[in-house]
């Protein structure tokens, strides 16, 4: 027994795994509550309702201002270096100790110990240090004693081991003999004896990079800003960029903050909660279709995180976004009401990072409103034109009638929100290649595909329509009555007729093997035994999978080249072998299609469809009962053997479509009256 809901459990384990993170991502991307939600640009109209300081804030400096005043205080800035004197011992020792074989007079002695003592006191430093510092600017340094107190102290005041050998000779006492002084080998009694300190200079650069003031001033509260309509200038800016930067900083030390995220998460999760109780109630087939919710998903957390990033690094008005394409996309793969309910629970979503909310709200509701209502189908690229059109004018009608009920002045309507609507509008358009694009990476299919796919003129139908002529009649025929009867039970209709045109495809790979292609009477199957014979028959439905994948055609349409027969018998062999062999026991799946069988409402109008065309073309007479039993019989048999049993369709769907399969071959076959002949008159 676990085996048998094992599925079911996954599939509900997953699909509480996408809602939870679906959620939690949602919630990340909402503004945190008292966020700065407003929209502007240097040189653009204020938008919204006047602004006032709502408290006291400061007036932040624009980054290159305060990058200037670090610049400048760091001017009188120079790096650290701690200064060894205890050089200053080992030098004289190994003074003391290379005399010994030199033996020089202690008057050269006590010159040297002094002079040793004095620039090792000045401080010595590498000739690289010096180059570093010339190249950073810096004209002087800090040295730091063996009683860490610091000193600036000029570059060119310091030694080098050179500057400080030179420096003991040429001072030297005219009593003093130079060459004598060499031969204490001076040059290797001195080294550096400054090095820099890295952390004591980044601790001091930091400490003075802190006192330069972030601020230039203050604003008091309820001190005005800005005024709807004014245009938004430098100053201004500084001024609305300062008051975000107070409130992000007050958001981030509030003791609340963590409640205000449970109540966003409770808020998100119980919107999208309804949203998978619509699908469970109202779309079963979506909702157990883990790809189609996935996808439903996703549209809704893109859309999402496009507006969140827009209202956040301000790139541009969120009017811009073309959030009626949401819509369009979920009506060109679902259905108008799916369309709708998750077009609202989009924009609930939006709503909590759009600038004023209620106004976004009506504006984008009646936008989506009017797309899904001028996409009754998505079949030409026309209607997304239309759809286009709808949308800018229900943009332009709700923004002026709600900007005249809230300002009752039409001068302060903002015009420029037309550029926005417009533009928003125009990006609609894009839709039909995302609808492409979404096509191939999910595996849907749109009207627009079924179209294109059903033209007789596509290079397929057409080589099937010049190698087997009578299958791709009989194609024809089956696609008029499949679609009719599929219009009456609301199925899909263009779905239908699209895969009657190709399920049959697979006869195009030996052609002469089916009666309606047989234009001179010879059938080669009748030289065959009756399993053979039959064999050859089945596999024109691989023979047709294996040239409609080579073909790319969608999986959906493949599916009616699979079903079309489901899993029941090439019944002219199978009776004929029973008839000759009655005593002969045979396999329950000889003579048999492979299966499976079908699924949905369209494929058992095609099956329906493909055995009735078929067979009609074999009756004598064509009268009212003639139809009637034929059609009965071929149904009640597809019935009685269980074909439909897979299928989601009702005894009312079936009578139907037998109803409209009875009134169309009527039609197809009715008795033409004679026409009488002209009598001539007798002379």
């Amino acid at each position: 027994m676990k085996n048998i809901f094992l599925e079911p459990k996954l599939k509900l384990l997953i699909r509480v795994a996408f809602f939870a993170i679906t959620v939690l991502v949602l919630v990340q991307l909402l503004p945190r509550q008292n966020t700065f939600k407003y929209q502007y640009q240097i040189g653009k109209p204020w938008s919204y309702e006047l602004m006032t300081a709502p408290f006291n804030f400061p007036i932040y400096k624009e980054k290159y201002e305060y990058s200037n005043d670090q610049k400048a205080a760091l001017e009188d800035f120079y790096p650290y270096y701690k200064q060894d004197l205890s050089a200053i011992d080992k030098s004289i020792k190994l003074l003391l100790e290379g005399n010994k074989e030199h033996e020089l007079p202690d008057e050269y002695i006590e010159y040297l110990k002094k002079q040793i003592e004095y620039v090792y006191s000045v401080g010595i430093i590498s000739p690289e240090e010096i180059k570093n510092l010339i190249d950073n600017k810096d004209t002087s340094i800090y040295i730091i004693d063996s009683a860490l107190v610091s000193h600036r102290k000029p570059i060119n005041e310091t030694f080098t081991v050179r500057s400080a050998y030179e420096y003991i000779i040429n001072n030297r006492p005219a009593t003093l003999n130079t060459n004598r002084l060499r031969t204490s080998n001076l040059n290797l009694l001195l080294s550096e004896n400054l090095s820099y300190d890295k952390n004591l200079t980044d601790i001091y650069r930091n400490d003075v990079l802190d006192r330069v003031s972030l601020t230039s001033g203050m604003i008091q509260a309820g001190e005005r800003i800005i005024d709807r309509g004014e245009i938004v200038t430098e100053k201004t800016n500084r001024y609305l960029n300062s008051l975000k930067i107070e409130i992000d900083k007050q958001r981030g030390m509030n003791p609340q903050y963590n409640l205000m995220w449970v109540g966003e998460f409770i808020v998100i999760a119980s919107i999208m909660a309804f949203m998978f109780l619509y699908l469970y109630l109202f779309r079963p087939v979506i909702y157990n279709n883990l790809k189609e919710t996935t996808f439903i998903l996703l549209m809704i957390t893109f859309i999402m995180l496009i507006s969140s990033v827009v209202v956040r690094l301000n790139l541009f008005h969120i009017y811009f976004i073309p959030f009626a394409i949401l819509p369009i996309i979920i009506r060109t793969f679902f259905d108008s009401r799916t369309a709708v309910f998750i077009h609202t629970i989009s924009i609930l979503l939006i709503s909590f990072i759009a600038p004023e909310p209620y106004e976004f709200i009506l504006l984008q509701l009646t936008a989506g409103l009017a797309a899904i209502s001028g996409l009754k189908n998505v079949t030409q690229r026309s209607h997304l034109t239309k759809a286009m059109l709808l949308v800018f004018i229900s943009y332009m009608a709700i923004y002026i009638g709600y900007s005249l009920l809230v300002e009752a002045n039409i001068q302060k309507t903002d015009y420029q929100y037309i550029i926005y609507f417009a533009s928003s509008s125009l990006l609609l358009l894009f839709s039909y290649g995302l609808i492409y694009i979404i096509e191939r990476a999910f595996g849907f299919l749109s009207n627009m595909s079924l179209i294109e796919l059903s033209n007789v003129n596509t290079s397929l139908l057409q080589r099937f329509a010049e190698l087997a002529p009578g299958s791709f009649q009989h194609s024809l025929q089956v696609a008029n009555l499949a679609s009719e009867a599929a219009k009456e039970i609301n199925a899909n209709a263009l779905l239908v007729r699209t895969g009657a045109m190709y399920h049959d495809i697979g006869k195009m790979a030996n052609p002469i093997y089916f009666t309606e292609n047989q234009s001179s009477g010879i059938n080669p199957l009748a030289n065959m035994d009756f399993e053979t014979a039959s064999k050859k028959i089945i596999n024109h439905v691989e023979d047709g999978v294996k040239i409609a994948e080579k073909n790319n055609l969608p999986s959906k349409v493949i599916e009616f080249i699979t079903t079309h027969h489901g899993k029941s018998r090439t019944l002219f062999f199978y009776n004929s072998f029973l008839n000759k062999y009655p005593d002969v026991e045979i396999a329950d799946d000889a003579f048999q299609y492979p299966g499976p069988l079908p699924t949905t409402k369209e494929h058992v109008i095609l099956m329906m469809a493909d055995a009735i065309e078929a067979t009609s073309r074999s009756l004598k007479e064509y009268t009212n009962d003639s139809i009637n039993h034929l059609v009965n019989s071929i149904v009640g048999k597809q019935m009685a053997d269980g074909l439909y049993k897979d299928a989601k369709i009702t005894f009312k769907d079936v009578e139907t479509a037998k109803s409209v399969f009875k009134e169309k071959l009527k039609t197809m076959y009715h008795t033409r009256i004679s026409y009488p002949e002209l009598k001539k008159k007798e002379s």
